[in-house]
This record gives C-alpha cells, sequence and structure tokens, in this order.
C-alpha cells in the first residue's frame, strides 16, 4: 500500500479534493457494468472545456462509443492487451486532434480572428493541433475523476486504422483511447513510484 506524504497545506485545494483528482486516482483496467451517462459526459466536458489551450483554439475532439456496434469495430484496431478491458468498459472515447481547429478561431479568438490566416497551411497545424489536444487530453482525465469516474487511457492502437474507420474525413488525427466507468474486479495494477521534487525541479 502506497504511503502519501501529508497533503500540500499551500493548495487551495482540499485534501479530499488533492486525493480524488490524483494521490488516490488510478488509471482502470477492469469495470463495472455501472453505466456511464450522457449527463456525466456532458458535465466533464462543461468543466474542462475552461482549461488552457494556446490561442484559445480548442482541437481536441472526442468521439463518444456507446453502442456494441461501434464498440466491435474498435476492437481489433486495439492492441491485443487492451481489447478486454475496452470491450467491458461502460463507455470508450476516442479523443482526437482536429487539424482544421482554425476554422473555429474567429468564434473562439473574436478579439483578433485575422489568426485562422496564420494557419493556411496544414503542414502548420499538424502539431499544433496535436501539442495542444495533448493537454486537452490530460484535463479530460481529470475531468473524468472529477465525475467520481476512473479512466483507463490507452495509446496501444492503429491511429491510421482508427482514423480510416471513424474518422472518415481525414481532418481528425486519434491520440488516445479513454475507457471511461466505475472501477470493476481488480481494476489497479501496483501503484509505480514518483520522481521526487528534486529529480524534477530546478531553479535558477
Amino acid at each position: 500500500m502506497t504511503t502519501f506524504a501529508e497533503p500540500a497545506k499551500d493548495l487551495q485545494l482540499p485534501a479530499e479534493v488533492q486525493d480524488l483528482l490524483f494521490r488516490e486516482a488510478r488509471t482502470a483496467n477492469s469495470f463495472s457494468d455501472e453505466p456511464v451517462t450522457d449527463e456525466q459526459v456532458r458535465a466533464i466536458y462543461e468543466l474542462v472545456k475552461w482549461a488552457p489551450t494556446s490561442m484559445n483554439t480548442q482541437p481536441l475532439r472526442a468521439l463518444v462509443l456507446r453502442t456494441e456496434q461501434a464498440r466491435r469495430r474498435l476492437l481489433p484496431l486495439m492492441s491485443e492487451g487492451n481489447r478486454a478491458k475496452t470491450a467491458s468498459a461502460p463507455l470508450t472515447v476516442i479523443l482526437a486532434a482536429d487539424v482544421d481547429f482554425h476554422e473555429h478561431i474567429p468564434q473562439v479568438f473574436p478579439h483578433n480572428p485575422g489568426v485562422k490566416d496564420l494557419f493556411a497551411e496544414e503542414s502548420g497545424r499538424v502539431e499544433f493541433s496535436k501539442l495542444n489536444s495533448l493537454l486537452q487530453v490530460g484535463y479530460f482525465i481529470i475531468g473524468v475523476r472529477a465525475a467520481g469516474l476512473a479512466a483507463g487511457p490507452m495509446t496501444g492502437f492503429d491511429a491510421a486504422a482508427v482514423d480510416r474507420e471513424f474518422f472518415g474525413d481525414g481532418n481528425r488525427r486519434s491520440l488516445v483511447v479513454v475507457n471511461v466507468g466505475k472501477p470493476g474486479e481488480n481494476p489497479w495494477f501496483d501503484r509505480l513510484p514518483r520522481l521526487d521534487f528534486e529529480q524534477v525541479v530546478e531553479t535558477l
């Protein structure tokens, strides 16, 4: 059993919220059959949409898979070790970067809509959309935890095949597949250690 340090008193979040979002939160590898509602999915988005992205571009797109038919299309494209838990999760979300995010700039950056012209070339949008979408993936996982649910993010899948199967427009590029739900039987692997502050943070 992992022993945590005393909850940080210099943080504004209550200790129980620190635990919910970070210390006691885990990546689930099995799920119960308790459903995840549309209302929960919307609440997660309505919370995490406020987190920052560069120039407020918000390039992340989410495809929620609920039906058995949709799940059957995804399972063969997952790596073998990720198929069983994906099949058992009550909800699976494909998180993707929209390389045509710039079309929304007049809406999300209204004080300077001309910024859209900086992204006229797709080659300049691909890495930008990926970087900012990955920021939003992290926010999404925290949002799932805030809803009292467990997230099981996975990058073990054939991204090109997922894009062909689910994103025929060619504008969305899949990044992470996330299973969402209440933890099931034996859901956790052993907790792995984290790097110490002194190993990570340097002050000049």
